[in-house]
């Protein structure tokens, strides 16, 4: 069974990161984007970034426009607008694609691991957020209007 140790992604800044050396490590994977409803999310994905950081948990972002156009700068623009606006200082992959022909291996993993409503496989929109335990394995997934505030319980619990 696969695990998020099977997967590379790469950075913003085009450096590869093979998961495996996130094993032991908490994680929530989402998919962002800088003109969305939800984009006030990063003040909410950067306090538990900050809170629990310490004590082996990390937030992985990655951009994506495939909703609405609503992610449309390069790197550079979104690590900048994220910084300015929203303080974020957990680290941000390149952009990628979560559905359809050209998503992301990972992503295809996370949506096959935790489906969404009615077992759907697809990301509805910007914001959808996998917590991946310790293990590598997907422990839940989060819709876009689940605030980040009320993921904290569940990450307490794996950390």
């Amino acid at each position: 069974m696969p695990t998020i140790a099977d997967f590379t992604v790469t950075t913003n800044r085009g450096q590869e990161v093979d998961l495996k050396d996130k094993l032991g490590t908490v994680l929530l994977v989402v998919n962002t984007a800088s003109k969305c409803g939800f984009t006030p999310q990063y003040d909410g994905l950067e306090k538990l970034y900050q809170t629990y950081k310490d004590r082996g948990f990390e937030v992985l972002g990655f951009p994506c426009n495939q909703f609405g156009g609503q992610e449309p700068g390069n790197a550079d623009e979104i690590a900048e607008f994220c910084k300015v606006n929203f303080g974020v200082t957990f680290p941000l992959m390149a952009k990628v694609e979560v559905n359809g022909a050209h998503a992301s291996p990972l992503y295809d993993w996370l949506k096959t691991s935790a489906k969404g409503l009615m077992g759907s496989t697809s990301i509805k929109w910007n914001f959808t957020k996998f917590l991946i335990g310790r293990d590598g394995t997907v422990v839940k997934r989060y819709g876009p209007t689940d605030a980040p505030d009320k993921i904290a319980k569940d990450i307490e619990k794996l950390l």
